[in-house]
């Protein structure tokens, strides 16, 4: 057993400790140790590599309230469970730093993000396959962001099939833009959280981030470009074919899906579920499974994801 004293200097107590102590309480709870805070200073009782990690986990809460000027509850879980492991093994490299934008870092928050953001960085075509809430898409639009500023790529594309998510949406009034944007709402919030508005419809003017559906993929060929197909588990088996033969000279492609929710007419004929079996160990081309660990929506989404999986199996 092993007592370490952590000193918190000038961070607002509430902000750490939480409401009722509360991000002291998950941390107790996630480490099996004692936490007690007094006069500025928390004791940390327990075994010895538990007391490194908790050190370690106060110190990213304290870099997250300097960074966002709050922590979170969903913050701290993220923070604990990607904290060392108490022999030294980084879980999480703190300078893993996706995008840095006018609202913050975008940086990996579970293991399995970090391993799907190194795979971006070693693989031509990387597909992440999981529940919704594990950050598939936002990642994907951060790590084209990023190889657009750094100069690897001279334009985005981003795409997704417009089908309807279960219901029949009917007629839809406008012209040909107003009639897809619904579809294409996802892809937009992802963008304004990282860029600017008047950067972002500079990007949408000039066509150097380009949003449409996956129907208009048909015939091109792009290159130099990092191009993401979003709710890929709704392209058909032949979609998905054309979409990863459109690639070109210098590009990238990431494919996002959840083989749980798809929405056509027949799941076989799905060709995220096709693509992920017959392309697996192909050199250059890298399958990233996430889970319900990875989830960091609300707390609630993973419970929610793990009932409907018990559900599912006992039918």
């Amino acid at each position: 057993m092993a007592q370490q004293h952590f000193d918190i200097k000038d961070t607002d107590p509430l902000l750490l400790y939480g409401v009722n102590d509360q991000h002291l309480q998950a941390l107790s709870a996630t480490f099996s140790v004692q936490l007690l805070a007094r006069s500025g200073r928390i004791t940390i009782d327990g075994e010895q590599a538990a007391v490194r990690q908790v050190e370690q986990v106060l110190r990213d809460m304290i870099l997250t309230i300097n960074r966002k000027g709050s922590l979170s509850p969903e913050d701290v879980a993220a923070l604990a469970r990607l904290s060392p492991d108490g022999n030294g093994n980084q879980v999480h490299d703190e300078k893993q730093v996706i995008l840095y934008t006018h609202r913050g870092e975008v940086t990996p928050r579970t293991p399995g993000q970090a391993k799907y953001y190194q795979a971006t960085q070693t693989n031509d075509i990387v597909f992440a396959v999981g529940p919704a809430g594990t950050g598939k898409t936002y990642q994907a639009v951060a790590v084209a962001i990023a190889a657009l500023k750094a100069k690897q790529v001279d334009r985005i594309i981003l795409t997704r099939p417009a089908v309807e998510a279960g219901e029949h949406l009917g007629f839809l009034p406008g012209d040909l833009k107003e009639k897809i944007d619904p579809y294409l709402t996802p892809l937009y919030d992802a963008l304004h959280e990282m860029l600017p508005p008047d950067k972002l419809s500079a990007y949408r003017e000039q066509r150097v981030v380009e949003i449409a559906p996956l129907a208009y993929m048909r015939g091109r060929t792009l290159n130099s470009a990092y191009v993401i197909l979003d709710e890929a588990q709704n392209a058909t088996s032949m979609q998905m074919k054309m979409f990863l033969t459109r690639l070109g000279v210098n590009s990238k492609a990431i494919i996002t899906g959840d083989i749980t929710q798809i929405d056509l007419p027949s799941a076989e004929g799905s060709g995220l579920v096709q693509a992920a079996r017959i392309l697996e160990g192909i050199d250059g081309i890298a399958i990233c499974y996430l889970t319900a660990e990875d989830v960091v929506r609300h707390k609630l989404v993973r419970e929610i994801l793990a009932a409907y999986d018990n559900h599912d199996q006992e039918k």
